[in-house]
């Protein structure tokens, strides 16, 4: 894609403490100054506003890196790494949709560190599934919740309790937890018992989307959910029942049908329902908003 340079952002390998104070100095965008800029980026590949966009957004990116800061990888890298995936949200960003660019790009830059660390801790990657990465990136979580401090292998109770709450088979999280505690092992390592699986197996498949693009999806699709779950408590009994009858089910019930059940017109069930998908789309775009709200 043409205007990649543009893109380009200073890097924290001067110095952390530095790097912190300059990205300060950028400041925060207004709604409609982001949504215009974002608009020049897509339509005409303007370089400033790209770099505008970008640089708006490098404390998000180092409040991100932050969080990844107990896998003894140099902080400065995390955060280029999470700078690179907010670029790709920058180009891939479209602002017409009416969400801000923050929820859209922490997803992409939290798939890009998260990915650079699974590259980092091994030439073989550790997973190539959801779970898998769920369970890399929790199992030192789960272990604090369950006081699973010791070294060595965990005891059959607590990879059950893990395995359960990941939603990974035990054998993953046995095999996952040796895998944090020691070295790396040959691609042909068996990873079960009886020899039947190895390390070279959990490779990634060049032909499967990438991490990236199925984080980012999976991620937007859970925000979605959770914000159309909210603003559906803020429709009355009627309504909700209505909009989910003819807009949420696989075969939507006829207008017909719906009359009958509440004893008024087609033309009235048809009025209700959308009253409240406007209402519903009104009390998702402002709690979306609400959620964009990112501390300096």
């Amino acid at each position: 894609m043409a205007g990649t340079t543009a893109l380009s952002v200073m890097s924290p390998d001067g110095g952390l403490s530095r790097y912190l104070t300059e990205i300060r100095k950028f400041p925060m965008l207004a709604k409609d100054e982001e949504f215009m800029l974002a608009k020049r980026w897509r339509e005409h590949e303007d370089p400033e506003a790209a770099h505008r966009l970008v640089t708006s957004h490098l404390r998000l990116v180092a409040k991100i890196a932050m969080g990844y800061r107990g896998y003894g990888l140099p902080i400065g890298e995390v955060i280029s790494e999470g700078n690179v995936g907010l670029m790709q949200a920058v180009k891939k960003f479209e602002p017409d949709k009416g969400f801000r660019l923050a929820t859209y790009a922490m997803w992409w830059i939290r798939a890009s560190i998260q990915e650079y660390i699974l590259r980092s801790w091994s030439l073989v990657k550790m997973g190539t599934t959801a779970a898998q990465k769920k369970l890399f990136f929790n199992l030192r979580k789960a272990k604090s919740q369950i006081s699973a401090f010791e070294e060595g292998d965990l005891r059959p109770e607590q990879v059950s309790q893990i395995a359960t709450k990941l939603g990974v088979l035990d054998e993953e999280v046995i095999s996952m937890n040796r895998r944090l505690s020691g070295p790396d092992a040959s691609l042909n390592a068996p990873l079960r018992a009886d020899g039947e699986s190895e390390w070279q197996d959990w490779l990634a498949d060049e032909n499967t989307p990438s991490q990236e693009a199925v984080l980012a999806d999976s991620e937007e699709r859970s925000i979605r959910m959770s914000l159309l779950e909210t603003a559906m408590t803020e429709l009355s009994d009627r309504e909700r029942h209505i909009l989910t009858e003819r807009r949420l089910k696989d075969e939507p019930t006829t207008l017909e049908d719906l009359a009958s059940q509440y004893g008024v017109s087609r033309e009235r069930v048809r009025q209700i329902e959308v009253r409240a998908f406007e209402k519903l789309q009104k009390s998702m775009k402002a709690a979306a908003e609400a959620k964009n709200l990112v501390d300096a």
